[in-house]
């Protein structure tokens, strides 16, 4: 029995209905596919500006006709009360509802149509088929946090169950913990591994101190896919020896859907079927191919609630190769809200800091995981975990770095932790400013 299938169509999320659109959008020509594109645009606008209050407030002056009258909006437009949110007909017992996780420091609940949250689940399984990964038979081995109230958990364990998957504890990230992951890779024939990045690859470190390759103890492993969190290239090096199995970068918001996912070719693939990506710059203006700016999403099947010229707080590129039908994702950045202010007035993405301090700390150390704070203009600190403090020397490398990398004069502190705070979804935040 198709377990996950079945489940979803008791649920009434139309689910056979969604495949069978999605696989009609993916035989529209590539001559065809921006009339395809244009139409669904106009008419999501329109039918927000006819059903939606909220929607119909905020974008009086909008033109369906006319994108560049669009409004963007963002999470903060979007924290209302969720029935202020619904588009006529539509309420809390007739939609699909969740909550983002708070990782960009903007939580809210959101909604989606039942046959809009059928679509995110078909592109979902369309790309995981990709890898030769199917939901209804291949077996998971889940890196997630969840929650510990009784309802919540047992809710994600059926989830669990009609998923077919293991979920493994990413909040406790000791030896003692990995071994007995380790244990439960031997007994059972996990298909794929999924889940939030750094868990995975301390998992991955783990694997390197202990010499061990995991598909030589697992060999039904044929893939891992990573999420929510950035990968690094060294990371990816790292998780694929150790792992024995090609690494897939996948790159989705719960609110939108699944918005970039890596092909066999290792190509970035946007998700042009069911939602429309943009690159804008700080004035709201269209960038062309290859030039960084902030990503902005329209939802293009969501009825329940407007997703329209959405920033998602995420900055990137789109590759010069794309088409609009095969939309590449060249580059991920990070979030907007991940920016360090210098003294000087100078901004940096906060992922500088980590791409400085990520080769210095690992070649020397057996620091496991860090994450930089920054408190002033000229103040940053480093929180690691590890098995010995940073040395004198290592520190001033470190410091040296960032001045080399930023400006001089910044202040610079370590501090040695037992364990990282992750947020209540068992995300890794590696960089957080609080000048604000």
């Amino acid at each position: 029995m198709n377990l996950f299938d079945f489940s979803f169509k008791l649920k009434g999320f139309p689910l056979k209905r969604a495949k069978q659109l999605l696989i009609d959008i993916q035989n529209i020509d590539e001559n065809h596919y921006l009339a395809y594109v244009e139409k669904k645009k106009k008419e999501i606008v329109s039918y927000h500006l006819k059903h939606n209050n909220f929607y119909n407030s905020f974008a009086n002056d909008a033109n369906p006709k006319d994108w560049s009258s669009i409004p963007v909006m963002t999470k903060t437009d979007l924290q209302h009360p969720l029935e202020s949110l619904f588009s006529n007909g539509f309420t809390k017992k007739n939609v699909y509802i969740d909550k983002t996780s708070g990782a960009s420091g903007h939580p809210f609940i959101f909604s989606k149509d039942k046959f809009c949250h059928a679509l995110t689940w078909a592109i979902i399984q369309d790309r995981f088929g990709w890898h030769n990964v199917n939901f209804n038979n291949s077996k998971q081995a889940r890196f997630y946090g969840i929650p510990l109230d009784k309802k919540g958990y047992f809710k994600e364990k059926a989830k669990d169950f009609v998923g077919n998957r293991i979920r493994f504890n990413v909040f406790d990230l000791s030896d003692k913990a990995l071994k007995n992951w380790l244990k439960t890779f031997k007994s059972n024939e996990f298909d794929y591994i999924n889940g939030y990045t750094s868990s995975i690859v301390q998992f991955a470190k783990f694997l390197k101190r202990q010499n061990i390759i995991l598909k030589n103890i697992c060999p039904s492993l044929k893939v891992c896919m990573v999420t929510s969190e950035m990968l690094f290239f060294e990371d990816r090096l790292l998780m694929e020896k150790q792992f024995g199995v090609p690494v897939v970068n996948e790159y989705g918001a719960s609110e939108l859907d699944l918005i970039a996912f890596e092909n066999l070719k290792k190509e970035w693939i946007v998700n042009s079927e069911t939602l429309f990506v943009e690159i804008l710059d700080k004035n709201n203006n269209i960038l062309p191919l290859g030039k960084e700016g902030r990503l902005v999403i329209t939802s293009l099947y969501n009825k329940s609630q407007p997703f329209i010229r959405y920033d998602i707080g995420d900055t990137g590129v789109l590759s010069k190769k794309s088409t609009v039908k095969k939309p590449l994702l060249e580059k991920l950045v990070g979030r907007t809200n991940d920016i360090a202010l210098l003294p000087s007035g100078k901004k940096a993405p906060g992922l500088t800091f980590y791409y400085v301090t990520k080769s210095i700390i690992e070649e020397d150390t057996q620091v496991k995981e860090f994450i930089i704070e920054q408190h002033k203009k000229d103040s940053f600190k480093v929180l690691y975990v590890s098995s010995e403090n940073l040395s004198k020397s290592q520190m001033n490398n470190i410091s040296s770095e960032m001045e080399k990398y930023l400006e001089k004069g910044l202040n610079i502190s370590f501090e040695r932790q037992e364990r990282l705070v992750r947020s209540k979804s068992g995300k890794l935040k590696q960089f957080s400013s609080y000048l604000n």
